[in-house]
């Protein structure tokens, strides 16, 4: 991932390297990523921002009448594809999306996590950086090409082969990303059978994000090529733990990381506090982002280690957010309640916004709590101030409607749209009979 090639060197890249396509990728508001592919022919009209394409094509961008938009290259996200076929190499541009009058368009979610940072800039802050923990799982591929529900192994947390059979298929995939221009820090197979994650070094709020798009695609790309399919679903099957996305957040001044402070309780700073005060607060509005669709709601359940209460700690895995032990520069939040289905470029806006408004009105964060908080009772978790997360799509978008903070964080024009989607997926989900309410209520009533 060259981050200061020039327009120049890129042409010459491409002719060299045998480019002979250009996946013009973008973002859509569901977080399904989209391109538009040229030949190499194209490419001093790509790189002078005069591709268009058909806004009212893209699920929530515009209507029919104002369907002209221009994609506009990001030259630091060029990137060349180690796949190679007959046909030639294909390249990729990750581009921000505006409209014919050169204003950025309000539907374009990672121009509008851009618009965030601006206000964080002007808080006096110069980074954030994400450092995220995708979980996935390898079902095996049947004969028709299409997925079966059957995993690829039966390996378990930190298992090695021959048990994890998902080990060579995962090597692979870091052996891509690192040609890629990652920094893989650690991958190993989860805690349930199939399941496997992959952590890769943290980037500012845009690069983690366009990272966090690019790794789906590796990912989804070698597991085929493994007769494998990959999928970020949160929770595939019953009965064993889902996939997650842990958010590792800091953010930094001229000075350094501000959530440092030798002298503060813990060696974390009033500014810390504050940002972990507003992602408390905003938990529920922020949730039908962080965990966006019917699934989601399968895995935030007690007893499979992912948060279902709304409480801090450095110490305890129970709670929605964790402070690891790491001080200095690596000082930082995790949030875990976020899945890899969402929109990361939402998320993110909708997490900085929360932490921001934290830090501009003071919040203080309730008390730390180190005790497992599974086990607690009602009457308990009351004492201590912990609520719960919302247990449906249905509730978590009842939430972010009553939540000004996250509304602003993603717009107008984005919030309507991601609302009106999400009603749309929770009324066909509502009309379905399962399978296990036949079981249930078939022969009893």
């Amino acid at each position: 991932m060259e981050k200061h090639i020039k327009k120049e060197q890129m042409i010459e890249v491409a002719k060299n390297e045998n480019v002979r396509f250009l996946r013009l990728m973008f973002t859509d508001i569901l977080g399904r990523i989209k391109n538009v592919e040229v030949p190499i022919s194209q490419m001093e009209k790509v790189l002078d921002n005069k591709m268009m394409f058909d806004g009212s094509s893209i699920e929530g961008f515009v209507r029919i009448e104002e369907s002209d938009m221009y994609l506009y290259p990001d030259l630091s996200t060029w990137m060349i594809f180690p796949w190679e076929s007959e046909k030639g190499k294909v390249a990729r541009l990750i581009c921000d999306i505006y409209k014919p009058d050169g204003q950025p368009f309000e539907g374009d979610p990672r121009g509008n996590l851009k618009r965030i940072l601006k206000e964080m800039n002007e808080m006096g802050f110069t980074q954030f950086n994400i450092g995220p923990e995708p979980e996935f799982f390898l079902f095996k591929l049947g004969e028709d090409g299409r997925p079966t529900q059957q995993l690829n192994d039966n390996g378990g947390y930190f298992d090695y082969a021959p048990i994890d059979l998902g080990e060579n298929c995962r090597r692979d995939i870091v052996l891509e990303l690192e040609s890629l221009g990652f920094e893989v820090e650690a991958s190993h197979h989860e805690c349930a059978p199939g399941q496997h994650e992959i952590d890769f070094k943290y980037a500012d709020a845009v690069e983690a994000c366009d990272n966090i798009q690019t790794f789906e695609l590796v990912v989804r790309t070698i597991a085929r090529k493994h007769g494998l399919h990959a999928t970020f679903m949160p929770k595939p099957l019953h009965g064993i733990a889902g996939s997650g996305m842990h958010i590792n957040m800091s953010l930094f001044n001229e000075e350094g990381n501000v959530f440092y402070d030798k002298n503060g309780k813990d060696e974390l700073s009033q500014t810390a506090y504050h940002f972990l005060g507003g992602l408390l607060e905003h938990a529920r509005g922020y949730t039908a982002i962080c965990n966006p669709i019917v699934n989601s709601y399968k895995r935030l359940v007690p007893g499979f280690e992912a948060p279902v209460y709304v409480a801090w700690s450095g110490k305890n895995r129970s709670p929605l957010v964790r402070v690891p032990s790491s001080r200095g520069l690596s000082t930082r939040l995790e949030l875990r309640s976020v899945d890899p289905t969402a929109n990361p470029y939402l998320a993110m806006a909708a997490l900085l916004k929360s932490g921001l408004s934290g830090i501009k009105n003071q919040i203080t964060p309730p008390a730390e709590v180190n005790r497992n908080i599974y086990v607690m009772t009602e009457e308990e978790r009351k004492e201590a101030q912990i609520t719960d997360l919302p247990s449906t799509l249905h509730n978590a978008v009842k939430a972010m409607r009553k939540d000004e903070v996250v509304k602003e964080a993603l717009g107008t024009h984005l919030y309507s749209n991601f609302v009106a989607a999400k009603q749309m997926e929770w009324a066909a989900f509502r009309e379905q009979v399962s399978e296990w309410e036949r079981e249930q209520y078939l022969e009893q009533y």
